[in-house]
């Protein structure tokens, strides 16, 4: 019978049934059973389960536990929102207010280019360049074919440069702000514009290898503009704004401006005037020559002030891609030449310097020289002459200067071209110049002294050879060349350009005896009669030099050439002139003289220089 104690149910333990083996007895093989009668063992009672016990919860508990886990959620929550507005937020709003903020760059004014008197040669004008927000731009092909008849570009080209994700790409350059006012009424999104300038040449081709050119960012690439590009260029200026979605200005919004510095305005030494008629004649003489190229150089005696730099052919600077790469490099300051006989000047100088040899000086000239295992001849073959070391310079003999060279030695003669800036820079600092060639004495082979006596085995610009001819002009003191008379600042102010450097190379008595002897060039006896100009006292040099071609290494063709001063008694200009590989003649005297003549004609009245109204010393040519 079953019994409850403490409210827990038991049932009781079956008794076991005892066994049937007596103690010691051998447990006995189980009996088959019969077949015919079973008998079958009753079994075993079941075992009563052992009790469940069920303990209630307690609801309190429960309750705390929940407010426990809930306290934690909203302290999480709490926490989040504190980060959120409290401590990111400043962060959050400045990363929104960025995305709003667009800041465009402000281009200074780049400043002009003029002639020594102020006349614009280079400037620059307002343009658009319009750009793209690719982000911002829904549907590229509806806008490229709205914005397609404006610009006159393809839609297929436009729609190209309007897919993407770029915040910032160029759709159209330099455009005008006419063309501008057009595109910005289209309001279209994701379409803005750029402040930006158009470099122009109001006097076209005029000065193009002085000036050079810019990129299509503004920057120089050559010239002036590339050589004074720190000057010119100013500083840029930005602006910053916040921007709708559409990306256009915020009306209503703040915003912070630095104002762009202007670029100052470079003045050079070029005179307009000059420049043009030294262009004008140059070209017409590079056509006429069948030339391939040719220079005139105009400089000031007194300064150094370059009043022309001319070179044919010319280019459009605003269109410098017309023309190849050499084409837009200014070749009076970058090709080098062998000058021929404009170069005996220095020889001559030499000579008289060092008290060798006097202008009347007898010089016997044998009808070939021979030097170093080679044989030396004169441009014109003749028997000997007896000649005066005037007459050597009027006639311009190879082999009288190789005999008055001679008088001096390689080492002094040496010293002398280097005096006259032979083989150093100009002082111009112009882009791409060439300082010549002219090695040391101890590089020199046997040959090498009499032919850089006369003007070959050394190689110079235009402008060097000029300003050799300026120094005997200037009394014996050399003046360095200079481009640029100064710059004229955002406010106005002018300063100069850097001093010009000097240097005594001969004696002032040294200069005047040459520069008679060079009037006689001009004579009726001399190599360049046709240079004479009626009224005016004139003293020059003629060059006819073989010409290095590059391309076999080789002589081939010639460069023409004459250089002159006037008036001879009391200089102020001096004018080379310098052709290139003729092919119709080849004399300085005959295809280079006519072109001085009219540059210096043309210059003498510009500048209001009289002529002195003083006759020519007669000089002695040849000796009985």
């Amino acid at each position: 019978m079953a019994t409850r104690t403490g409210g827990t149910a038991t049932r009781p333990r079956p008794t076991p049934r005892p066994s049937a083996r007596k103690p010691g007895q051998s447990r006995q093989p189980a009996q088959p059973r019969s077949r015919t009668a079973p008998s079958r063992r009753p079994a075993p009672p079941r075992r009563p389960r052992a009790p469940r016990t069920l303990t209630l919860g307690d609801p309190h508990r429960r309750l705390r536990s929940a407010c426990v886990v809930l306290a934690i959620i909203l302290s999480l929550f709490v926490g989040r929102l504190v980060q959120l507005q409290a401590v990111e937020a400043p962060g959050y709003a400045a990363r929104a207010e960025a995305g709003r903020l667009r800041t465009v760059t402000l281009p200074a004014d780049r400043g002009n280019i003029t002639d020594v008197n102020g006349v614009v040669l280079s400037t620059s004008v307002a343009a658009k360049n319009v750009t793209v927000d690719q982000t911002l731009v829904h549907d590229p092909a509806a806008t490229a074919a709205a914005l397609s008849p404006v610009l006159g570009l393809t839609v297929s080209d436009l729609t190209a440069k309007l897919t993407g994700t770029k915040r910032f790409a160029y759709v159209a350059r330099q455009i005008t702000p006419e063309l501008w006012s057009n595109v910005q009424s289209l309001k279209l999104a994701g379409i803005f514009g750029e402040d930006t300038t158009v470099r122009t040449y109001p006097a076209g081709d005029l000065a193009a290898s002085v000036l050079g050119f810019v990129a299509r960012d503004g920057s120089g690439l050559g010239g002036i503009e590339l050589a004074q590009q720190r000057v010119l260029a100013g500083v840029a200026g930005q602006n910053t704004f916040e921007a709708a979605a559409h990306g256009r200005e915020i009306p209503t919004s703040t915003s912070t401006e630095q104002q762009a510095i202007p670029g100052s305005t470079v003045r050079l030494t070029i005179d307009r005037d000059i420049q043009w008629a030294a262009q004008q004649a140059l070209a017409a003489e590079v056509k006429a020559a069948n030339a391939t190229s040719g220079s005139v150089v105009v400089e000031d005696v007194r300064t150094g002030a370059l009043l022309a730099l001319a070179t044919a052919p010319s280019f459009d600077p605003a269109d410098p891609g017309s023309v190849t790469i050499d084409a837009r490099g200014n070749p009076a300051l970058s090709d080098i030449y062998e000058p021929g006989s404009t170069s005996k000047i220095m020889t001559m100088a030499a000579v008289l310097q060092e008290g060798k040899l006097t202008a009347n000086s007898p010089i016997t000239v044998p009808s070939e020289l021979k030097r170093g295992g080679s044989v030396f001849h004169d441009s014109h073959a003749h028997g000997t002459e007896h000649l005066t070391l005037t007459g050597v310079l009027a006639k311009s003999s190879n082999l009288g200067t190789i005999l008055a060279s001679e008088t001096i030695g390689p080492d002094t003669l040496y010293g002398y071209l280097k005096k006259f800036g032979i083989g150093d820079p100009t002082g111009i600092h112009f882009p791409g110049e060439s300082r010549g060639l002219l090695p040391p004495p101890n590089e020199w082979s046997q040959t090498t002294f009499p032919t850089v006596a006369f003007g070959q085995g050394l190689s110079v610009n235009a402008v060097q050879a000029t300003s050799v001819f300026a120094t005997i002009a200037n009394n014996g003191l050399r003046v360095s060349p200079s481009l640029v008379a100064g710059t004229v600042g955002p406010d106005g102010t002018f300063a100069s350009g850097a001093t010009p450097t000097t240097t005594r190379v001969v004696s002032a008595k040294t200069a005047a005896t040459l520069r008679a002897m060079l009037e006689a060039v001009t004579s009726d006896e001399g190599t360049a009669p046709m240079a004479r100009i009626p009224g005016y006292r004139v003293a020059g040099k003629t060059g006819t030099a073989n010409r290095v071609d590059p391309t076999c290494s080789c002589y081939r063709g010639y460069t023409a050439s004459f250089i002159g001063f006037a008036p001879a008694d009391a200089p102020r200009l001096v004018v080379s002139v310098t052709l290139q590989n003729p092919k119709n003649g080849h004399y300085g005297g005959t295809l280079a003289g006519p072109v001085f003549k009219k540059v210096m004609s043309f210059a003498l009245q510009s500048l209001g220089i009289p002529p002195t109204g003083t006759l020519p010393a007669r000089m002695r040519l040849v000796l009985p």
